[in-house]
C-alpha cells in the first residue's frame, strides 16, 4: 500500500519515467493490479520523449488492467484508457497495413464490452469512447445506436442530442417530422440565462448601417463553407452593411483562409474560450441587426447564443440544411427545390426562398479549359465521389455495386477526407464482391491536386439521403455531371436544387432503380453524355450555382427586407 501511495504521489510530480521503471522492475507480478497496471499505461503515455512503441506497450498495459479486474472502477478507467489509446494509435498510423494492429485493439474491444455490456455500457465515458472507434470505421449506424444510449440514460447534453440528430442524416429511416421532433427536445434542453446577467438587446434602428454577424467554426483552411460565404463577403455594399464574424475554434493560429476574410470585414473575434454568457454579452454589445448561423447542430455549435438571442434577427443559413428547433432561431434560407410549401410546417423556423438557389459559389482561382471526358482516351467509364464517406450508407454501397456490375470495365474512384476511414467501407464493397472496380485515391492537402482529380472521372455520383453539396459544385465547375437522387426534405435535395438550377433534370433520379437505370443510359449514349459536359463548360459559369454578383444581390435584398420588417 506504501509503494502505492508513492506511485500516486510520483504521478502527481510527473515523474512518469521513474514511476515505469519501479513498476517494471520493482513490483512483482502478483502485485500489479488494475490500478498499478493502470498507472503504468499513463505513465507510458505521458512522459516527456514518449516513441509509437510506447503507445503500444501502454495500451498492452490497459488491457491487462481491465482483464485483472472485471467490473470494478479500475478496470472500468483501463478499459476507457484502452479505447482511447488505440484510436490514438490508427490515427497515428499512416497506411491502411500499419492500422491493422490498432484494428485488432478495436475488435478486442467491442468483444470485451459485449462480454460485459452489463457493468461497461452504462458508463458515459466508455460510450464516448466506443463511439470514437465506430466513428473510425466509418459505421454511422454504430454511432447512432451508442448515442440512443446515452440519451436512454438520461444524458441531457446538447452536443450529444445533436449528434444525435446529425448523424441521422446520413440515412433514410427518419421522416421530417422526426427531425422536427429530436430537434424540438434539444431545444427543451438548451440553457436559458438569468436576462439580469445579460446586456439588453438592442433594437434596429433605422437610417444607418446594418449590422450583420456571421457565425462559424470553419472560417480556416480553405474549408467548402467559406467558399459559399466568400460569395457574401466579396460583393457586399459597404455603405449599407458591416460584416461581423465571430469565430468559435480552439484553435488560435490564423491560417491564409482565416487572414483572407479578416481583411474584407469589420471585426473578426474568436469566442471559443469564452462562455456562452460572455459570448452572448460580446455579441450584443456590437449590436448586430442580423445573426446568420453557417453551423445549426454540427460540431463545434453553440445554438445557446440563438436561443438566448444574441440579435432581433436571427437566420440559420448554408452550414446545416435542416431545422434546428430553436425557438430563437427566425428564418432559414431554402430555395423552393428544398423545402415545398406544404412542408413549410415540418420546419421551427419561417422559410426565407431565395429567387435562384440557396447556395452560391464562389469559384476558385484556378484557370477554367475543357476537360474531355477521359472514357474517350481510356475506352472504360470511371465513375467519382469525392464525398465525406459517412454519406455513403449502405444504400449506396448497394446501388453503386449494381451500377459496377452492370457496366462492363467500369470503375468507381474514391477520395476520401482522411486515408483512416477506407478500411472499413473496403470492406463493404468487398461484401459486394466488386472491391476490384474501386479506386481509393489518397486524401491531399493539395487543393490543385484534388480539383485535378475530377478530369478522371467521366460521371460524379452523389449521395443519397445525405446528399454532396461542396463535391457537386467542384464536379460542376471541372464539367462533370453529377448524378442525384430525389429526397423528402431540405438536406436530401441538395443534389436536386443544384440539377434544376442547371437545366439537367434528367440527372434527378426517382429512386435507387432509376439511379441505375440513368446511369446505363449515359453510358450507352456517350454522346449525350459529351453533350452535356460541354454544356457546363460553356454555361455554368454565369448559372446560379457561380453567378456569385446575382446571388449576393439578392442575399442582400432579402436581408433587407426581413430587418425592415
Amino acid at each position: 500500500m506504501q509503494k502505492n501511495i508513492n506511485l500516486q504521489k510520483m504521478f502527481l510530480e510527473k515523474r512518469y519515467s521513474e514511476i515505469i521503471f519501479i513498476i517494471d522492475h520493482q513490483i512483482l507480478d502478483k502485485q500489479k493490479n488494475s490500478a498499478i497496471m493502470n498507472l503504468l499505461g499513463l505513465c507510458r503515455i505521458l512522459k516527456s520523449n514518449k516513441t509509437k512503441e510506447d503507445l503500444k506497450l501502454a495500451i498492452k498495459d490497459f488491457k491487462a488492467a481491465y482483464l485483472k479486474e472485471i467490473n470494478t472502477q479500475d478496470s472500468l478507467e483501463a478499459f476507457r484508457n484502452f479505447v482511447n489509446a488505440s484510436v490514438n494509435l490508427y490515427d497515428f498510423e499512416k497506411t491502411i497495413g500499419n492500422r491493422q494492429i490498432a484494428v485488432e485493439y478495436f475488435k478486442e474491444a467491442l468483444r470485451f464490452l459485449e462480454n460485459n455490456e452489463s457493468f461497461y455500457s452504462k458508463n458515459e465515458l466508455v460510450i464516448l469512447q466506443i463511439i470514437r472507434i465506430y466513428k473510425r470505421f466509418v459505421n454511422i449506424k454504430k454511432v447512432i445506436s451508442y448515442l440512443e444510449k446515452l440519451i436512454n440514460q438520461n444524458n441531457n447534453r446538447p452536443l450529444t442530442l445533436c449528434s444525435y440528430i446529425y448523424n441521422n442524416c446520413f440515412f433514410s429511416e427518419w421522416d421530417q417530422e422526426k427531425f422536427l421532433h429530436y430537434s424540438n427536445m434539444l431545444n427543451k434542453i438548451l440553457p436559458v440565462y438569468d436576462k439580469k446577467k445579460l446586456v439588453p438587446l438592442s433594437q434596429s434602428i433605422k437610417n444607418k448601417k446594418i449590422k450583420i454577424g456571421f457565425f462559424s467554426a470553419d472560417i480556416k483552411s480553405n474549408h467548402s463553407v467559406t467558399y459559399f460565404l466568400k460569395t457574401i463577403i466579396n460583393h457586399y455594399d459597404k455603405d449599407r452593411f458591416e460584416i461581423y464574424l465571430y469565430f468559435n475554434n480552439k484553435k488560435t493560429f490564423e491560417d491564409q483562409t482565416t487572414k483572407y476574410f479578416k481583411n474584407l470585414i469589420n471585426k473578426f473575434v474568436n469566442i471559443y474560450v469564452l462562455s456562452d454568457e460572455r459570448a452572448i454579452n460580446l455579441i450584443r454589445e456590437d449590436k448586430i441587426d442580423i445573426f446568420i448561423d453557417l453551423m445549426g447542430i454540427t460540431s463545434e455549435s453553440r445554438l445557446t447564443l440563438v436561443k438566448n438571442r444574441v440579435s432581433p434577427v436571427q437566420i440559420l443559413w448554408c452550414g446545416y440544411c435542416n431545422t434546428t428547433g430553436v425557438d430563437g432561431m427566425d428564418y432559414i434560407l431554402s430555395d423552393k427545390n428544398l423545402i415545398y410549401n406544404a412542408e413549410k410546417h415540418l420546419y421551427k423556423e419561417k422559410i426565407i426562398f431565395l429567387p435562384q438557389i440557396w447556395n452560391c459559389h464562389s469559384g476558385f482561382n484556378l484557370k477554367r479549359s475543357f476537360n474531355p471526358s477521359p472514357f474517350i482516351k481510356n475506352k472504360e467509364i470511371t465513375l467519382g465521389s469525392f464525398n465525406n464517406f459517412s454519406k455513403i450508407n449502405d444504400e449506396v454501397i448497394l446501388t453503386w455495386s449494381k451500377i459496377l456490375k452492370s457496366i462492363k470495365n467500369a470503375k468507381l474512384m474514391l477520395k476520401p477526407s482522411s486515408t483512416r476511414e477506407i478500411d472499413f467501407l473496403a470492406d463493404k464493397f468487398c461484401q459486394q464482391n466488386i472491391l476490384d472496380s474501386v479506386k481509393f485515391v489518397s486524401s491531399t492537402k493539395d487543393f490543385t491536386d484534388h480539383i485535378n482529380l475530377y478530369k478522371e472521372i467521366d460521371i460524379a455520383l452523389d449521395t443519397f439521403p445525405y446528399n454532396g453539396v461542396t463535391t457537386s459544385f467542384e464536379a460542376i465547375w471541372m464539367n462533370v455531371p453529377v448524378l442525384t437522387m430525389k429526397g423528402y426534405n431540405f438536406n436530401s435535395r441538395c443534389g436536386e436544387s443544384i440539377n434544376k438550377s442547371l437545366g439537367l433534370d434528367y440527372l434527378i433520379a426517382k429512386d435507387e432503380g432509376d439511379y441505375v437505370l440513368k446511369m446505363n443510359e449515359l453510358v450507352k449514349n456517350k454522346d449525350k453524355l459529351l453533350n452535356i459536359r460541354k454544356l457546363l463548360f460553356d454555361n455554368v459559369i454565369s448559372s446560379p450555382l457561380f453567378d456569385a454578383k446575382t446571388f449576393s444581390r439578392d442575399f442582400f435584398n432579402i436581408l433587407l427586407k426581413t430587418v425592415n420588417k
